[in-house]
């Protein structure tokens, strides 16, 4: 990419967008334009094609997408599917249309089999069934992958995708309907310092493994393969560090402050006992994650404290 060629950054106001926008900007890029729920809607197909028409941007990654944890999944499953489908499809066709020389679909690491051996390779992908919770979100996904490919095979674009591990840091989402682990913690574990209790209890043993990226070095990763990587097959992107429940909970404690005593109620389900992605072949490229646990969620409760967020 040059520094002034036209970049679109599809959902730059959400943590991804916002974070790969950062990090362009940092690198000295200065033709950089994006859309948010606001001013672009991406699920109706006219307005896409008169945004790429008007804007006919060299490069497009393509961050948008309705997404949230087990409770949005299990409550609105059409509502993700049908969005996130018309999104890819919109955006995807329209970048064909007006010849863009490269875009970046992000996926999510929930794309793989619900029992996918562990670390999860790129070739487990349709291996076998998804979790069940949020089943027509990965598969709005998974079609999205296929979609690059395929487009790719017929009209030689030059369409990749990437797969990050569970994603936190600047401008996360703290609603505790519909959070994911780290945002929920660090919000729970904050009102429980503010209202000096005691205790702070964990659903489950604290014993499965989960692996977390800071999202600003999910941003390098992004620039990285926008500039890097041709391959007609999607890729991982993972720190390659694995934390039990246990591990993150007493973290973040440490990092917001909490004195009281971290307890875990076993009778609540944990969930995957282990969920890693096998990122060694972005590793093999050169890339890796800068970003410690302990820094990342630093940077995060800063943000969070400073009111950056979505409550």
């Amino acid at each position: 990419m040059e520094k002034t060629s036209k970049i679109f950054i599809a959902g730059i106001k959400g943590m991804v967008g916002s974070a790969i926008n950062r990090t362009l900007v940092e690198r000295g890029f200065t033709n950089i334009v994006g859309s948010t729920s606001s001013n672009l809607d991406l699920t109706k197909q006219a307005a896409v094609n008169d945004f790429f028409d008007s804007e006919k941007p060299n490069y497009v990654f393509l961050a948008a997408a309705k997404v949230g944890g087990i409770h949005a999944n299990n409550s609105y499953p059409a509502d993700f599917i049908y969005s996130n489908l018309c999104i890819q499809c919109n955006v995807m066709q329209a970048a064909y249309e007006q010849k863009v020389e490269k875009l970046l679909f992000l996926g999510s690491s929930c794309i793989y089999p619900k029992f996918a051996p562990q670390p999860m390779p790129e070739k487990s992908l349709l291996t076998g069934e998804l979790e069940p919770t949020n089943e027509p979100y990965a598969l709005a996904k998974i079609a999205g992958v296929r979609m690059c490919e395929a487009y790719n095979r017929q009209y030689k674009t030059n369409f990749i995708s990437c797969m990050p591990t569970n994603l936190y840091g600047l401008n996360d989402n703290y609603n505790l309907e519909n959070s994911h682990v780290l945002p929920a913690l660090i919000r729970k574990i904050h009102q429980a310092k503010l209202s000096g209790d005691p205790t702070y209890t964990v659903w489950g043993t604290g014993y499965p493994q989960r692996e977390f990226l800071f999202v600003d070095d999910l941003a390098d990763a992004c620039v990285f393969l926008m500039e890097n990587y041709n391959e007609n097959q999607t890729i991982n992107v993972g720190s390659g560090q694995e934390y039990t429940i246990r591990q993150l909970a007493e973290t973040a404690a440490s990092v917001i402050g909490f004195t009281g005593k971290i307890t875990f109620d076993s009778s609540k389900p944990d969930g995957t006992p282990r969920k890693l992605l096998d990122s060694s072949r972005i590793h093999a490229m050169g890339w890796q994650a800068k970003t410690s646990l302990r820094d990342g969620i630093k940077k995060a409760y800063q943000d969070f404290n400073e009111g950056n967020v979505r409550l």
